[in-house]
């Protein structure tokens, strides 16, 4: 009896070992991703306001001369930080509701039994697929002002030519229309996913109760659609806000236009850092963006929740 009693306890000893080993295994499956966040995420976003606290210069980055919140007030005095603000929220309004319009029309005629559906859900994903720089260099001759196409299509209407790029309502409709091409092939199949997840015994009742489509649509794939109506829409403003590429490279230069007439806080920020060599100001541009997504997504979080609440 002794000998089996002293055989049982080194096993028995073992057992809140295990437990404890239990416990620990789920925070070592996610140990690498928060690893990686604190070193790419985390620690470059808290440097960036450390930066923007300070006077810093491309020249001598490793010399750095405390400002407080200094570049921030200079912002606020800067007219061109307030003309890229402006045309950000315009560029992303004139981007972002035609998008989301289109991509719901095009996601409700694909969730029927079309010839060659699997064709058309590639063929609008490709926009997508295709590189920010081949986009918008073809874009950017589509809207040339001497031998663009639009302005042939214009002028075979008889319709004056419009300088694309110099005009600022026109220029930012240039850009717009890059945006909204590359994106609307992507929110289609996100609003296509959700609408497939609408019971379809739902359709069939409207369908016997003489519902037409659009009343369908109006009544049923809408409002089962709301969540990921306002994901889009957050995921839109985000990259609205963030919008670089597009304007960067349809005139060539980080000026957006002869009179900043399409420049974004992307390329304002842009501007600062690499052209006129402020880093600390192009951090405190970049903490601005940060605060103004961080507001914009709250600000639809907190309209959605109010129309859940008035729908109960």
């Amino acid at each position: 009896m002794a000998v089996s009693t002293s055989a049982r306890l080194p096993a028995a000893a073992t057992v809140p070992r295990r437990r404890r080993t239990g416990r620990l295994a789920p925070y070592g499956f996610v140990a690498p991703f928060f690893t990686l966040f604190a070193a790419f995420g985390l620690f470059p976003l808290l440097y960036t306001a450390y930066v923007s606290l300070h006077r810093v210069e491309l020249q001598t980055a490793d010399r750095m001369d405390w400002l407080g919140l200094q570049n921030y007030t200079r912002l606020l005095e800067d007219p061109f930080f307030w003309n890229a603000l402006r045309n950000t929220f315009t560029i992303g309004v004139l981007s972002t509701v035609p998008q989301l319009l289109m991509a719901l029309g095009l996601a409700h005629l694909l969730n029927y039994r079309l010839r060659g559906r699997t064709f058309f859900r590639v063929a609008m994903l490709m926009p997508y697929a295709t590189s920010v720089a081949a986009a918008t260099l073809v874009f950017a001759q589509l809207f040339g002002r001497d031998y663009g196409l639009i302005n042939w299509l214009l002028g075979s209407a008889g319709l004056g030519p419009v300088d694309w790029q110099a005009s600022t309502w026109a220029s930012q409709l240039g850009v717009s229309a890059i945006v909204t091409w590359r994106w609307t092939g992507y929110n289609a199949l996100i609003y296509l996913a959700g609408m497939q997840a609408v019971p379809g015994e739902l359709y069939e009742s409207a369908a016997v109760d003489g519902a037409s489509r659009w009343q369908q649509f109006r009544h049923i794939t809408v409002p089962g659609l709301r969540p990921t109506i306002v994901f889009t829409v957050v995921v839109s403003t985000i990259g609205a806000t963030q919008l670089f590429g597009e304007p960067l490279l349809y005139e060539g230069n980080a000026g957006g236009g002869i009179s900043h007439q399409y420049q974004t806080l992307g390329l304002y920020l842009y501007e600062q850092g690499w052209s006129f060599f402020h880093l600390g100001r192009a951090a405190a541009v970049a903490w601005v963006m940060f605060l103004l997504i961080v507001v914009l997504a709250l600000v639809n979080a907190a309209v959605a929740a109010r129309r859940n609440r008035t729908d109960r």
